[in-house]
């Protein structure tokens, strides 16, 4: 599978392994040097057999040392100097003033903890491994009829599915391919790529319906079927589902480092070649300033350099970053790498766009009011009549609201969409203007008989529609988008968590936005902003990037996109339904689900809390041992501290596995997206 593929080579260049296979040789190359050395030690200080013991301590430099020669090989002529080549340097320094035993005690150690660092950070991406697996490798493809009540479905390789093609989802099978469903109802476990915990009900896409996809609509590679057997119209290819995009971008973590980890890299270009210069002045003061015999200051300039090799350093935030990223995967949220896991942990000012984020992007109709002596029914009819030719979202919701509330039937034709305004039609031989008030002002036609309702209901944050007819008003329509009855819970979360600045940005009237504002409990509300006011205002509570103010932006990752790409962390609301969404945004909610956004931002704090924790570990370690060095601490003990402490920072890194699990909404109460009514005839 492309998926698998791509996971496979990213986390072979991450961890220096060809396969699997690789890193159980390693493994097991550790052990032998392990045990190499226990019966040198036996049999030189034990058994009094020297030569015996010298040949066991060599055979440990060679279990001990040969992966650790090839990556040092490999780094070096890449031009990096890294730990792996001061712990050979230390090794070939050790047996060259006749300390065997202290070269191979080196070795081993090291050996060993980076076989068990390989097994401890695999841990981490073992989730992200599991999803390359998910999707089936073959599927169950119509053919040889126009539908599905002729021809047959046939086994094909899930590479050789074209978009359109019609699939087989049988009873408690996982789901082949992206698409909708078109024949059958069921249930489907969505959780290993949405983070659902609940299965989500799926029925046939209803042709007559206009927008966008529902949930009840779309089905995902790697998901698994309930009971009931769909049939699936494929709408993206293997390689470019929903499931290979969050594998591949996932496993791809190190191609978007965090901030530390970028002072880490410049750090240790500089940091290892001064080791290097340190550990020869330590030499040459040692033997010829103080006099020093030549195997003692050797074998003291080999402990420093032993002690001084930031091995834990290194690991400090990689570690972290893959087991931050991994549990987000886990709990449906994808983060784009280091950088903005670790910036989204700094974000104290938040901006939300209103449409699709804090209301569902479904409006209602929850006003009519017909003009005075104008009949309701004829404000009704006139409006269904012209909303029913429209492909508008705004206009579907209109038609299906005022639909089922009257018989008159009016016929309009001739429809003009006027781009930001409204609409233009015909009824009998009549103009027909619906619209808001930019449509009449562009006209020069006063607003007077419909002035007053025009006033309360903009002031109540209603979205207009202004009926005009044969030159009469016959009323105002009130629309408003339904806000998310979780998303004042969210913000409260997130001001828990440090957000000091909570603010909705919306191409809306003013009074639009400040009424779902209000509704939601966002600090400020800003409306009547075209795309690149949104910039400018994202612009300035990031201000500017400092350290001091971070800003994040969240949106639906397409239309907002100018806006996240500001901010300092684009934030994608259901990015499972939206394959621009994974391709635009740092961090993506993989279902429509506002209430794992708190959870994101507690995430990233943690994670940075971690780095902090790591770095000031193993920067205080290698100081300790540096001090002790001096102070005559021998090699082995140093080399075994020194081991020890790698471990312990990749132990803390992988608490962020089991953060908060099972509590992801804690604090949220979820809400379904509410259900639309269908449309009378």
């Amino acid at each position: 599978m492309y998926a698998y593929v791509t996971y496979a080579q990213a986390m072979s260049a991450e961890h220096d392994h060809e396969s699997g296979h690789s890193a159980r040789w390693e493994i097991g190359f550790a052990i032998a040097s392990g045990v190499t050395y226990t019966a040198g030690m036996i049999a030189e200080y034990a058994l009094k057999l020297p030569d015996v013991g010298t040949a066991l301590f060599l055979a440990t430099y060679f279990f001990g040392g040969f992966f650790t020669i090839r990556s040092a090989i490999k780094s070096t002529l890449n031009g990096k100097f890294e730990v792996d080549f001061l712990m050979l340097v230390a090794a070939i320094g050790a047996a060259s003033i006749g300390r065997f035993a202290e070269g191979a005690v080196l070795l081993f150690l090291f050996s060993l903890g980076h076989a068990l660092e390989e097994f401890a950070l695999a841990r981490a991406s073992k989730s992200i491994e599991a999803l390359a697996g998910l999707a089936p490798r073959t599927a169950l493809v119509h053919v040889g009829g126009p539908s599905t009540t002729a021809g047959e479905f046939v086994d094909r390789q899930v590479e050789d599915v074209a978009v359109g093609d019609l699939v087989l989802i049988r009873p408690n099978a996982r789901v082949s391919s992206d698409g909708v469903v078109v024949d059958g109802r069921s249930a489907i476990d969505q959780s290993a790529v949405t983070g659902e915990s609940m299965p989500v009900e799926k029925e046939p896409l209803d042709p007559a319906r206009t927008g966008r996809l529902a949930d009840e609509n779309k089905v995902f590679a790697g998901t698994v079927n309930g009971s009931g057997a769909l049939v699936v119209q494929v709408t993206a290819l293997a390689k470019d589902s929903t499931l290979s995009k969050v594998v591949e971008l996932v496993a791809s973590t190190d191609q978007a480092k965090s901030p530390t980890q970028r002072f880490l890299d410049r750090f240790q270009r500089i940091y290892v070649p001064a080791v290097i210069a340190f550990v020869i002045g330590v030499f040459l003061v040692g033997y010829f300033a103080l006099g020093n015999p030549f195997d003692d200051a050797f074998y003291l300039a080999m402990a420093v350099l032993v002690a001084a090799s930031p091995c834990a350093l290194a690991l400090a935030t990689p570690s972290a970053v893959l087991a931050g990223v991994a549990r987000a995967a886990r709990a449906g949220v994808l983060v784009k790498g280091g950088a903005p896991l670790e910036t989204l942990g700094r974000v104290t000012s938040i901006a939300f766009d209103k449409t699709g984020t804090l209301t569902w992007g479904e409006p209602r109709v929850t006003d009519t009011v017909a003009a005075p002596g104008v009949e309701l029914d004829e404000l009704l009819a006139t409006t269904l009549a012209v909303e029913k030719l429209s492909d508008h979202p705004l206009a579907a919701a209109v038609a299906e609201a005022v639909a089922a509330r009257t018989s008159t039937v009016l016929t309009a034709s001739d429809l003009q969409s006027v781009t930001g305004r409204g609409v233009r039609a015909s009824i009998g031989g009549e103009n027909v203007e619906i619209g808001n008030e930019r449509l009449f002002t562009d006209m020069d036609v006063s607003l007077e008989p419909v002035a007053a309702e025009v006033a309360r209901l903009q002031a109540a944050g209603r979205t207009l529609m202004i009926v005009r007819r044969g030159g009469r008003f016959l009323g105002v329509i009130g629309v408003m988008d339904t806000p998310r009855r979780e998303a004042g819970q969210v913000l409260d979360r997130l001001r828990e968590s440090g957000m000091t600045d909570i603010v909705m940005i919306s191409g809306d009237h003013q009074q639009v936005a400040e009424a779902v504002g209000r509704e939601v409990g966002v600090d400020r509300a800003l409306g009547g902003l075209l795309p690149e006011d949104k910039v400018t205002q994202v612009r300035g509570l990031s201000g500017a990037g400092t350290d001091a103010r971070r800003c994040a932006m969240v949106g639906d990752g397409v239309n907002d996109a100018p806006a996240m790409a500001q901010a300092d962390v684009g934030i994608a609301m259901g990015a499972a339904g939206s394959a621009v969404a994974l391709e635009t945004a740092d961090v993506a909610l993989m279902s429509d689900d506002l209430g794992r956004l708190p959870f994101a931002v507690r995430l990233s704090r943690q994670t940075s809390r971690i780095i902090r924790q790591n770095l000031i570990a193993s920067l205080g370690i290698v100081v300790f041992l540096v001090i002790v060095t001096f102070l005559g601490m021998p090699m082995g003990p140093v080399v075994f501290i020194h081991e020890g402490s790698t471990l312990i920072v990749v132990a803390n890194a992988l608490r962020l596995l089991r953060f908060e699990v099972g509590r992801e909404h804690e604090g949220v109460e979820h809400e379904a997206r509410p259900e639309r009514e269908p449309v009378a005839a």
